[in-house]
């Protein structure tokens, strides 16, 4: 680790964590890439960029300014957070109002003034960092729902920069999101940047449709905001993956053999079913347990012939609803394993805890069939991530209609999380497709992940920054709805023209 001279990066990427977490051993103290989907999402435009500072909190528990550091050529400018600024900021407004209520209110979400106080706080002391490391008219991509004032707060100490944010969860619809004490805030601060993102054009409707009930902007065209004498354009930009990375990784002759020993390992079984998410309430992780139990007691599936692996990463283990999903889980693990299992060939195997990179690959590559279920996603890197590693075009998909994915992921076999049979249903249709309609099926995903990977990710949204900005600095009207008029947008409109008719 070395420390820096001034900022000369071009890019300032704002997220909730530094894509770096520090391990201590003793006295010596490294640095490890994070896990998560954003980090995984911009790792390729980190590689390839020669001038980028991320600002995030780097895990520190602390009051003290820490000063910007290198590592492997990324500048990082750290936020200080002490552990109320954790409490009110992340526990609290984050994670205890905003993300509950963008989920459809799965869970209750909590409205608290001292939260929202915190969150304003931290919000603060993000945008004051990433203003004092951004060099002159840089762009500045600001990321997700634990940031949503920085938009404004940065704008007003740094008028010169380029600012974009982009939403990785959804947006709840009015209805929803009106029950916000402080909507007008968070949608304020929100405006405060030139180019808003989402993964969905449902999402994105659903706030443009807010800001303008609520009086704050003014609608010029469907996805153009005007907003204190500038505009604010409003796009999708499905998130995507490293598929590149993914595939040639799969092929590995130890993913290979590695995936022959998790096969092995399980009992040679006909049919592996596999989970992989965070253990959370909206992921579902619960209605495929059900659905599994349910098909076993029916003698649809027999317990000797299927076998289901189950990761569930711990996640938020101090809050009560994450905790409730866990009893819940757990207690449905035990049942099934207690019904059909036999000594020594448990027919669920669960695993609490995160996996690396390799092993998630041999997982990948040992299943039959992916669920991915949850009641309300952003986008789910995880149905991708199967997808990219499906080089021989085997394995089934079966993704929630709820999903962000399931917007291009139209060969997957989709269902409704809420519909119990229909979850059913859809497992048996996955399992009992012939093989020529796997592979089909499998090969229109594979050509949709590949086309709309991580990278054109990034460089779709920094290039619609640039002409957005552009264009309010020369005061030019530039069109960006989803059916744009401009070159740009038009051919993102046949790449997703493309997309429908691949699957």
């Amino acid at each position: 680790m070395t420390i820096t001279t001034p900022p000369t990066s071009d890019l300032v990427v704002i997220a909730n964590r530094l894509p770096f977490k520090r391990v201590e051993e003793g006295d010596v103290t490294t640095w490890i890439i994070s896990p998560g989907g954003l980090v995984a999402a911009l790792k390729p435009a980190m590689e390839r960029s020669d001038n980028m500072t991320w600002v995030g909190w780097a895990g520190d528990v602390t009051d003290e300014p820490a000063p910007p550091f290198s590592i492997e050529d990324l500048r990082l400018a750290p936020v200080s957070l002490s552990a109320e600024d954790i409490r009110l900021h992340y526990a609290g407004m984050s994670n205890g109002s905003l993300w509950p209520l963008y989920h459809d209110k799965i869970a209750p979400p909590e409205f608290h003034r001292s939260w929202f106080d915190g969150y304003r706080r931290v919000n603060q002391k993000f945008a004051d960092v990433a203003a004092a490391n951004a060099p002159q008219g840089a762009q500045v991509w600001i990321h997700d729902y634990q940031l949503h004032m920085v938009p404004s707060i940065l704008r007003k100490l740094r008028p010169d920069l380029k600012i974009g944010f982009f939403l990785h969860i959804p947006f709840p619809p009015g209805e929803l999101f009106n029950q916000m004490p402080w909507r007008s805030e968070i949608i304020e601060g929100t405006l405060g940047a030139d180019l808003i993102g989402f993964q969905t054009q449902g999402g994105a409707d659903n706030f443009a449709r807010v800001a303008v009930q609520r009086g704050l902007a003014e609608r010029q065209r469907r996805a153009v905001l005007a907003v204190d004498g500038r505009q604010v354009h409003i796009r999708t930009f499905p998130v995507g993956i490293d598929f590149k990375s993914y595939n040639a990784d799969a092929r590995r002759h130890e993913i290979t053999d590695a995936a022959r020993d998790v096969r092995a390992g399980l009992g040679q079984p006909h049919i592996v079913l596999l989970g992989i998410d965070r253990l959370d309430y909206t992921k579902g992780i619960e209605v495929r347990l059900r659905a599994l139990n349910e098909l076993l007691a029916d003698g649809q599936l027999h317990p000797s012939r299927v076998v289901m692996v189950q990761v569930a990463e711990p996640s938020r283990d101090d809050v009560d609803a994450y905790q409730s999903v866990k009893a819940t889980v757990e207690q449905l693990v035990g049942q099934i394993n207690g019904d059909f299992g036999r000594v020594g060939f448990p027919v669920v195997h669960f695993i609490r805890q995160a996996q690396v990179y390799m092993r998630l690959l041999a997982l990948y590559r040992a299943a039959d069939v992916m669920l991915v279920t949850p009641f309300r996603d952003g986008m789910n890197l995880v149905a991708k991530e199967y997808v990219a590693t499906r080089y021989n075009d085997s394995g089934v998909l079966v993704l929630s209609e709820f999903a962000g994915a399931a917007h291009h992921l139209k060969s997957a076999v989709q269902v409704n999380p809420y519909d119990i049979v229909g979850v059913k249903k859809a497992i048996m249709d996955a399992i009992n497709l012939s093989p020529r309609d796997r592979r089909r099926r499998m090969r229109a995903l594979r050509k949709t992940v590949q086309r709309n990977d991580a990278n054109h990710w990034a460089d779709s949204f920094l290039t619609a920054l640039d002409n957005v900005n552009n264009a309010n600095t020369n005061g030019i009207t530039v069109t960006s709805t989803a059916q744009s008029e401009t070159e740009a947008d038009t051919k993102t409109a046949a790449v997703a023209n493309e997309t429908d008719q691949a699957d």
